[in-house]
């Protein structure tokens, strides 16, 4: 396969799409599905629920990047619905799939991993040409977390937890190159540079926002505080990412020194 010249990029209006597609603008044609009637050119409409208007979307595209992700941990399964629908509009023909996963998936046993599990089984068995990146979480997501873990009067975090946050930026730049290569199956993995419990990321945020909170942890029961605490979803071999969460932390906040949701809007 050439280099692709039409990239659809779904969930390209999230954190990672975003970055994902200033990467490729410069480098091909790049169209963004949105579920909302497109803002402008290089948008265009499709469900990945309910498959409308999907058909259209990947038609005469090259390459897929598909960095769209329900993250609904109550029904788990709808990654993989909304993977089958794009399959499905995709058709007979064979452009190359590059899919954003998760570190640890194949170790894991909570839903929503087994999911995404699933959903690289369902890429591998497609027939279309595949990449399949698994990374850590971003520093997005745990500072959402931790936001919203730190709102009360108190912060908490969950007892024995660690994590390997990973700059979305590394991600995006190892997913574009990827988009634009041949397919190379199952990549190596991508992490953050340094693993961390969750009660000193949280004190870090809460310096940085300059924020006076007692931090309590508190038992994480079942599967999921279990996991958390064999860091099933750490990075055992892969690449490693250059920027810590502190200096992540510092690039967020603004003049006022105030620390925005990354997921607000």
């Amino acid at each position: 396969m050439g280099r692709p010249e039409r990239i659809l990029v779904t969930g390209g209006t999230g954190v990672l799409g975003r970055e994902l597609v200033r990467r490729l603008q410069d480098q091909a044609e790049v169209r963004v599905l949105t579920r909302r009637p497109p803002r402008g050119p290089g948008f265009v409409q499709g469900d990945l629920e309910t498959g409308d208007g999907l058909t259209a979307a990947v038609q005469g595209v090259d390459a897929i990047a598909h960095c769209a992700s329900a993250a609904d941990y109550r029904r788990p399964q709808r990654d993989v619905i909304q993977l089958r629908q794009l399959l499905d509009a995709v058709g007979s023909a064979r452009p190359h799939l590059a899919y954003i996963s998760i570190v640890g998936v194949d170790r894991a046993s909570v839903g929503f991993f087994r999911a995404k599990l699933e959903a690289e089984r369902v890429v591998e068995a497609s027939g279309l040409p595949w990449t399949v990146l698994r990374a850590t979480e971003f520093h997005d997501l745990l500072l959402m977390f931790l936001m919203r873990l730190a709102k009360g009067p108190i912060a908490v975090v969950p007892r024995g937890s660690f994590f390997q946050p990973v700059d979305v930026g590394a991600v995006a730049d190892r997913m574009a190159n990827l988009v634009m290569a041949p397919p190379a199956g199952r990549v190596r993995d991508l992490g953050g540079p340094r693993v961390e419990a969750m009660e000193d990321l949280m004190r870090a945020y809460l310096a940085a926002a300059n924020r006076r909170r007692r931090v309590v942890k508190i038992p994480v029961p079942g599967r999921l505080g279990a996991g958390l605490g064999l860091g099933e979803h750490l990075l055992t071999d892969g690449d490693r990412g250059s920027v810590t969460f502190d200096e992540y932390l510092r690039s967020r906040a603004n003049v006022h020194g105030v620390i925005e949701d990354p997921y607000a809007h």
